[in-house]
């Protein structure tokens, strides 16, 4: 007997431990062996992470995509792993040591710190590999990755002394990213852009003649980082600017450093901008750093590692400069103390022209919270262009399509736009660059140190001492190879040969650049192949208001609290029902509440036909049933079968859950069951068709599960386990096969049952609409009705009698007054409402209605058509009020649909 209610938490640990004990989730099973392989390789999570939003949105659409071809018959392998995550991996130990009181990273130093490392990854590392376990992901956890494996890190070796041979990698000194704070280059996905309310200064710069006398004329540049200006190697202007036209080409004396430098014509320069003069500072500006290297002004950097002004001893800042007192005293000053140090000397000097209140974005470091400096330093870089020209040819050819497909273009602008990777790290966690220097300044790149030897051996006639690079790889380097990497290259193993290249990718649209143009790169140059047919890029998941997630928003909804509270399997379906293509989620917990009713209607569902004597029974043949309402039932599950596969094919999740939900919940509980139970519990009924509708509907239920099975796992495993006569060892749904119910429409059986759905539906539309009341008992007669109508009306009439609360259901040749005319598959069909409903006080009611509708309309309209408006309110906003709109205009298109009604009925 199944238990009166569903409780997720008490059966989703015992369901995950029979996946396990089964090996549901392996691939390679040797049934499988024929099978058309699919691969998926997950995102890898960062070691550090735990579950949010994100991440349950990403790995729900996974586990659907692949329990979905696991039950269609193929060899799924959905590839797990973890990342290593260098900076966050790091901070998190540093933290810890320093909550403990132990020595510090440097104290401690590399290797004793490293191994630190690795034991906080054995002992608290991972912790998301269970929780996405508690999702239901099924993942082939037997082969779970990391991306400093032995495997995966001989595989990053490879290829980064193959692309340095191959000349794809060098090292240069370039402007990065820099975190003062940690003292590293990173990302610019690791770069948050935060509004500041800052300051615009504006600065003379005297002009000097070809003796470096100064000529009288100025000119006034405007700056938000007045400690920079140290650094400036020119002053810029528009080439048609014609303020400065005649200045082009001389020279200004910078104040304090007193080095002369030149005025260039650069289009980088907005006339309408400020003073249209802008200061190129190309050490701490990439754009001054571009404009610089168009200009020929070499760069001179001001700053620290730890962003503190550098110029006592700096050779770069001392040359052509005479830099006064005051000015070399600021040297070892924090930046922030620098800035107000060179505005009060400025002052003092006569040349601060005006202050202007500015506010301005400003780049933060998104797990250091400091400002970010672009820093120029020695680093390692990937010559990514001929990489790049390979992968985007690969999807103009198609062997790599995005969904949706508008993503094409975005990640066409950004490789044809591609700039050198750096992809070295100033860390200790990671992946060591494999390069060696020798004390003449020699470098040996080589997969271990003594091949690095043999290289130093060879070129310098004998045994050398060798210094390796200190620094890491970035993190999205392993990350890139992880498609094939994972299937361990570079050895030629059965795992590559099967399931490489891999087929569907799923992931966030906001590291399409980062990580997935990386690994197309990488793919295509490494193995000549695509890593993957199918990018499916999906978007955020928001507050319910549209609003980011954000702690210091106290937005963020903890998906493991959801799930204690409503179960994965309502977690799961609220996410997929929402994920259309390209649109964020706004996740409301009202749906998650409704889709756990979802869950319990339908375990409702099958305890009532379990207590009405619905048994599986093998010999049960959908094809043979005689009843036109199995008949009808069977066609409908035939057609959402149907739904849910072609939505899927296509990504459209949320219309493939859509199609299941439509057939769960109004084909199957609120209609099949209801007109089912005069045959389960009448009196008089023939056995034979009792005994085919308990059949017909176990059936169908074990039909549900397997449909539901990729959205809902752990209730539809439950439901699969309770089984009926001669089934006891059928296995488990996981591994069962997806539906089979091709030819079981019956156009017949659906215009019969069709005709009564409709016509009760829309007899409770309209009681609805023009208030009659729920407990009245109305009419209704059918209008110049045909035979086939006629005989359909009295094989149910107390079906419909009772459905649609009517007093008596009558023939006629034409409407009687006073009566609500509905429209119901061609056949007319009227409500007299005379003398139950007031009809001109509803009509009046009504059109007060459509017009206070028709004004809301109207004042959004204003503002969506307001440019500014558009341009300043932030983006959830602009949202919200669309969907505001879209509310009133359906609820308006109801309000005329009923007074349409009527006002028939009053003619």
């Amino acid at each position: 007997m199944m238990d009166k209610t569903f409780d997720p938490a008490a059966v989703e640990a015992r369901i995950a431990a029979a996946w396990e004990a089964g090996n549901a989730f392996r691939a390679g099973r040797p049934e499988r062996a024929g099978a058309s392989p699919y691969c998926i390789v997950i995102p890898p999570p960062n070691v550090t992470g735990t579950l949010h939003m994100g991440h349950a949105l990403n790995n729900t659409l996974q586990d659907i995509l692949c329990r979905f071809e696991r039950m269609r018959g193929r060899d799924v392998l959905w590839q797990p792993g973890t990342d290593h995550a260098g900076i966050a991996t790091q901070m998190v130990v540093e933290r810890r040591l320093m909550e403990t009181q132990q020595p510090d990273r440097r104290s401690m130093g590399r290797e004793a710190f490293v191994e630190r490392v690795w034991a906080w990854k054995a002992e608290s590392g991972g912790a998301i590999v269970n929780q996405l376990k508690r999702l239901g992901a099924s993942c082939d956890w037997s082969r779970e990755r990391f991306t400093m494996d032995e495997g995966l890190s001989a595989a990053v070796l490879k290829v980064f002394v193959d692309l340095h041979a191959q000349g794809l990698i060098y090292r240069d000194k370039r402007l990065v990213n820099w975190d003062p704070k940690f003292q590293t280059a990173i990302s610019d996905l690791e770069v948050q852009q935060v509004e500041v309310k800052g300051h615009l200064w504006h600065f003379d710069y005297p002009v000097v003649d070809e003796s470096g006398a100064e000529t009288g004329e100025i000119v006034t540049v405007a700056t938000t980082r007045p400690e920079t200006m140290l650094g400036d190697t020119a002053v810029a202007v528009h080439p048609e600017d014609e303020r400065y036209r005649a200045l082009v080409g001389r020279r200004l004396r910078l104040p304090l450093v007193n080095r002369l430098i030149p005025i260039v014509a650069d289009a980088y320069s907005d006339p309408e901008k400020g003073t249209g003069a802008v200061k190129i500072t190309p050490a701490h500006d990439f754009n001054d750093f571009e404009v610089g290297r168009r200009q020929g002004c070499r760069p001179i950097n001001v700053l620290d590692p730890e962003a503190r002004l550098l110029l006592d001893g700096n050779a770069d800042f001392l040359a052509e400069a005479a830099p006064e007192p005051e000015t070399l005293a600021l040297h070892g000053l924090d930046r922030f103390a620098a800035r107000k140090a060179v505005v009060a000397l400025m002052e003092a000097r006569g040349l601060l022209r005006q202050i202007e209140p500015n506010t301005h974005a400003v780049p933060h470091g998104d797990r250091s919270g400091v400002v970010i400096e672009p820093y120029l330093t020695d680093q390692w870089y990937v010559n990514v262009k001929p990489l790049a020209e390979r992968a985007l040819q690969a999807v103009r050819d198609g062997q790599t399509k995005f969904v949706p497909e508008n993503y094409e273009k975005i990640f066409f602008q950004w490789l044809e736009n591609i700039e050198p990777w750096c992809i070295s790290r100033q860390l200790w966690w990671g992946h060591q660059i494999p390069v060696w220097y020798d004390d003449a300044g020699g470098i040996y790149v080589a997969e271990s140190e003594a091949a690095a030897r043999a290289q130093a051996a060879q070129a310098r006639g004998g045994e050398v001492a060798l210094t390796r690079d200190p620094d890491v790889l970035d993190t999205w380097f392993s990350s890139a190879l992880w498609p094939f990497s994972t299937l361990g290259w570079p050895e030629s193993t059965p795992e590559l040969a099967r399931f490489y290249p891999t087929n569907t990718l799923v992931t966030g649209k906001d590291i399409l650049f980062f990580w997935v143009a990386r690994m197309m790169m990488m793919g295509l140059h490494v193995t000549d192949r695509a890593p993957f047919d199918t990018v499916y890029l999906h978007t955020l998941v928001r507050d319910e208001k549209g609003a980011k997630m954000s702690k210091s928003k106290g937005n963020v909804v903890d998906p493991l609290g959801l799930i204690d509270q409503y179960g994965a399997d309502a977690l799961r379906f609220t996410l997929t029902a929402m994920a259309a293509q390209g649109r964020d989620i706004k996740l409301s917990l009202q749906r998650v509440e409704g889709y756990r009713n979802f869950a319990t209607k339908l375990w409702n569902a099958a305890r009532f036909a379990e207590l009405n004597g619905c048994r599986l029974d093998p010999r049960f043949r959908p094809e043979a049933v005689q009843s036109v309402l199995n008949r009808w039932a069977l066609g409908e599950a035939a057609r959402a079968v149907a739904e849910v596969e072609g939505a899927l094919a296509a990504y459209r999740f949320n219309d493939a859950a859509a199609a299941a939900y439509r057939f769960v919940w109004n084909i199957f509980c609120d209609w099949y069951l209801e007109l089912a139970k005069p045959v389960l519990q009448g009196e008089g009924v023939e056995p034979a068709l009792r005994a085919e509708t308990q059949g017909a509907i176990a059936f169908l239920i074990d039909q549900i599960a397997k449909l539901l099975h990729p959205f809902m796992p752990f209730l539809t495993e439950e439901l699969w386990a309770i089984k009926g006569e001669g089934l006891a060892d059928r296995g488990l749904l996981a591994l069962a096969p997806w539906p089979q119910l091709e030819g079981l429409a019956d156009p017949e059986a659906e215009a019969e049952i069709g005709f009564v759905v409709d016509l009760v539906s829309e007899v409770r539309s309209a009681r609805s609409e023009t208030n009659v009341p729920a407990g009245a008992q109305v009419p209704l007669v059918l209008v110049n009705a045909d035979a086939a109508v006629r005989a359909r009306v009295e094989a149910w009439r107390d079906t419909l009698l009772r459905l649609a609360r009517l007093s008596e259901i009558t023939f006629a040749e034409a409407a009687p007054r006073n009566a609500v005319q509905l429209l119901v598959r061609g056949s007319v069909a009227a409500l007299p409402l005379e003398g139950i409903v007031d009809l001109a006080a509803e009509v009046a009611r009504l059109r007060k209605e459509a017009g206070k509708a028709e004004g809301e309309i109207g004042k959004l309209d204003t503002k969506l058509g307001n440019a500014d408006f558009l341009a300043r309110a932030p983006e959830e906003v602009v949202d919200e009020i669309r969907e505001r709109r879209d509310a009133e205009t359906g609820r308006l298109a109801k309000i005329r649909e009923a007074l349409a009604r009527l006002s028939d009925a009053e003619a």
